[in-house]
């Protein structure tokens, strides 16, 4: 592995879901992809027996695991720090990729150097959009998303804003951030901005990582015309009563109030240079 020049590091993390990494790996390996990549498997502590599988249909995909779980951040760092290559691809399990989608998106950075994360326009399985592209959160957005408050004219407003429903999402543009279950950086860029924020077990690591990629001088960019789907079950809204009794909720809640004091001392978000 280190004789070779790498070009691509893909980073798939399990936790518990290896028929879904299974899946992904079998889409990415019926890719036709130009540049010299490789694909590595974070297992967080899923005690699923992933190893064997890999060793079966997948022997040639680095296998690495945490002997506990580090959260989605935490996970992926353990791959991101392991990569071989320029550009690093961040790919949850439940991600499916065309043919052509690794390698338009790899062309599309490493033709960008100015560009710190580029992300491909998510779909659901029947091929309706994913919103996966973002403003930055107003004071109360999470709390606007998470209850029965969303659908109050004034805060359905403000999730609009947030959704950016307001643009083609065929079309490329720089965003504030973009969500975490697919994109690319180069490896550089995780050098000089950092990795994942470890403190934020699931939910705001990419927003924070976000932040920091603009912080640093580069564009977060969502690239419509590249597509893949995303096998993403949404949650619904609920009332206050979810705050204490759903794990999901508790955890979105929290990694926003840690995102917020992380970034207490910042007069102004860093912003996008252009609309």
């Amino acid at each position: 592995m280190a004789d070779i020049d790498m070009d691509l590091s893909i980073v798939i993390l399990n936790y518990k879901s290896k028929r879904l990494v299974r899946n992904c790996i079998r889409a990415i390996k019926e890719s036709v992809i130009k540049a010299e990549y490789e694909i590595i498997v974070v297992d967080n502590d899923s005690g699923d027996r992933i190893a064997e599988d890999l060793s079966q249909y997948a022997p040639d995909v680095r296998f690495l695991s945490s002997d506990h779980n580090l959260g989605m951040g935490g996970g992926n760092n353990i791959g991101i720090r392991a990569a071989a290559g320029k550009y690093v691809m961040i790919m949850n399990p439940d991600i499916f990729v065309f043919k052509d989608s690794i390698q338009r998106l790899y062309d599309f950075i490493a033709q960008n150097p100015d560009i710190g994360l580029a992300a491909p326009r998510l779909l659901n399985p029947d091929r309706s959009l994913q919103y996966t592209c973002y403003e930055w959160y107003g004071p109360l957005t999470p709390l606007y998303r998470r209850t029965f408050l969303g659908r109050l004219n004034f805060a359905a407003r403000d999730i609009d804003r947030f959704l950016m429903k307001n643009f083609d999402h065929l079309s490329i543009k720089d965003v504030d951030w973009c969500q975490g279950s697919c994109f690319i950086v180069p490896k550089k860029v995780f050098d000089q901005v950092g990795l994942f924020d470890e403190r934020f077990f699931m939910y705001f690591e990419d927003t924070d990582l976000c932040r920091r990629i603009w912080a640093g001088g580069y564009r977060v960019t969502y690239v419509g015309p590249i597509e893949v789907i995303h096998m993403h079950m949404k949650m619904s809204r609920g009332g206050l009563f979810q705050l204490f009794t759903n794990k999901l909720t508790r955890l979105h809640l929290a990694s926003w109030m840690r995102y917020l004091w992380k970034h207490r001392s910042r007069e102004t978000q860093p912003s996008k240079t252009n609309s």
